[in-house]
Order: structure tokens, then sequence, then C-alpha cells
């Protein structure tokens, strides 16, 4: 099977995860910012996380050095163009993209700059190329609440224009979601859809809590419902999209191997589950290698391939226009 001439759909992808090695090397240059090194293998080796990481935090010390280079509206729109380019050729029709405007104020910038440059960047490469897109905001579940409100009412306005959901990511502490319902609320009312990272590390519960108590109807891996019925049931229940991430929960031990990790159980037990990278750069990955692991690992076929697709569409916070669109090319 040609995995990359499949079209492709990717739910789950961090921005500043994703940034390519030589554009770091550009932006510090024009933004005057010493790195460790101007060697592009080196770069690289700084931003690709290894294969197993002592846990999620070693995984997610990656990012410092991308979003070192992210703090001006330039630079956040080339990055987010650049995804959005890498993405459509190979062939990714739709990608929802989320990053944390949060991070990006060091030097300044407002949430309505920041929001509307990565918005800016993906409408550029909608323009160039066959893919269609949106923003996910992600909150941070480890900083300061006091601006969380800010983010909402700054992405409100480019709701249906590029911004579509409203997500927490950031290190996962039990029980976490208690401490967001009134930010999840809020988000609700003003329009977004709402996707949680939960499950990730081995706590169930919070995927429950998710999706009863934050209203989630998408969630960031999940795939530790494998340990709680409750969670488990709820998913199947109210049809959850579980946004896996293979090749990064591997790397972050939520599973120890391919083999173990529970896509293909969720699939033939009709849960709805999508296929995503999670982050290209971080993971050193793409669509195409990740369809291609599962699909291998799993013993997949291609009905099974366009089964997933089609529950993609289902689960993207997209338009019913571009819902149509998409449909157009599952086989």
């Amino acid at each position: 099977m040609n995995y990359f001439n499949l079209p492709k759909i990717d739910l789950h992808c961090h921005l500043d995860g994703s940034v390519r090695p030589q554009t770091i090397i550009d932006l510090a240059q024009e933004q005057s910012i010493p790195l460790p090194s101007q060697d592009i293998n080196e770069i690289n080796s700084l931003m690709i996380a290894p294969e197993t990481c002592q846990n999620l935090e070693e995984y997610l010390m990656r990012f410092d050095l991308p979003l070192s280079v992210m703090q001006t509206e330039a630079g956040i729109e080339r990055i987010s163009f650049e995804l959005f380019e890498d993405a459509a050729k190979e062939n990714v029709k739709y990608f929802e993209v989320r990053f944390g405007p949060q991070l990006h104020q060091q030097q300044g910038l407002s949430f309505k700059q920041i929001i509307s440059s990565v918005v800016k960047g993906m409408q550029r490469a909608e323009a160039m190329y066959d893919i269609r897109g949106n923003y996910i905001l992600s909150i941070l579940r480890t900083f300061p609440k006091d601006n969380i409100n800010a983010v909402i009412d700054a992405g409100a306005e480019f709701l249906g224009k590029g911004v579509a959901a409203f997500d927490l990511a950031g290190a996962e502490l039990p029980g976490f979601c208690h401490e967001f319902i009134p930010y999840a609320k809020y988000a609700k009312e003003k329009g977004y859809h709402i996707t949680i990272h939960a499950g990730e590390q081995g706590v169930g519960q919070n995927v429950y809590d998710a999706v009863s108590l934050l209203n989630a109807e998408r969630v960031g891996h999940g795939i530790h419902i494998t340990g709680h019925q409750g969670a488990y049931d709820l998913v199947k229940q109210h049809n959850i999209g579980l946004e896996t991430c293979p090749s990064s929960n591997i790397q972050t031990k939520a599973v120890d191997k391919l083999s173990e990790h529970p896509v293909k159980a969720f699939y033939q037990d009709n849960l709805p589950i999508t296929i995503n990278t999670d982050n290209r750069t971080v993971s050193n990955t793409t669509m195409t290698d990740e369809v291609r692991k599962v699909m291998e690992e799993f013993n997949l076929s291609r009905e099974d391939y366009f089964n997933i697709y089609k529950i993609s569409i289902e689960q993207a916070f997209a338009s019913d226009e571009v819902k149509q669109h998409l449909m157009q090319f599952a086989e």
C-alpha cells in the first residue's frame, strides 16, 4: 500500500513540537537569539526526543528551543505556514494544530496578535495547497490561571475563521479537571469545541472527568481508559473521539512498545479512534509514518484505513462544507 498517497487527517499536532530545524537557525539569526550550535544536525538532536524518554517531562523539554524563536508575529506565522505546507506535501487533507498562546508572550505580543499570526500562516498554506485546517487553543495546566479567559476571549473572534477548539495540555496530574470547570464552561458558552489531553499518563479517571466535568467531545491520547471501565464506557457511549498518537505514546512511556498500544483493540470495539502525529519534529514523525506503523503492526486493511479516515472526518471540528469536501477522498 502506498501510505504517502493516502488522503490523511491529523487532529492532534502541536505547533511548537513540529518546527523545521533550519527555521530555528534562520529565525534565531534574524532575532539575534544565541543558539547552542549553528549545526543543523546538532539543532536537530536538541529538538528530537529519544525513542524512549524517562517520562513525559523529558519529552516536553524538547519544546524550549522552538519557543525561543516563536515570540514575534513573523516567526509564528512562518512556522504555522511551514507546518501546514509540510503536512499538505504528504497528502494531509485536513489538519488541526494546537498551540498555547500563553507561551508566546515573552516579547509582549497580545493574545490577539499571537492567534492572528498562526491563523494567517495557516490560511496562506490553505491558499497554496489542497489542505484545510483549524487551530486549537491549548491552555497550559501548570500555568497561572489568571489569563485563561483572556485567551478564550481573544480566540473567540476567530471562531469559524481558523480557530475551532479549547484544550488543556502539559504535564498531566491526577484530578486536574476539577480546577478547570469554569474555564471549559466559559469556552463552551463562547462557541468553542472542547478537546482535553487526558489519560496519556496512566490516569483513566482523568478521561472520565474530562468528559463528565469539562464536556470534552474528544480526548487527547486517552489510551489509559483501558484501566478504567467507567471512562471506557463513557467514551463508547458518547462517541468521544480518541486522538491516538502512537510514536509519541511510546516515547513518553505511555506504552512500552507499539504492539502493546490499544489502538487496534479500541478500533475493533468500535471506539472512535483517530491516528495523529502529536509532534512531527519532537517525535521525528509524519502522518505517513504513523499510518504505516499502525497499519503494519496491527495488520489493518485498506478498508480499515478508510473507516478510520471517516471516523476522523466525523470527529473533526470542521464545518459541514469542509467535511463534505473530505468525504470525496474516502474510497
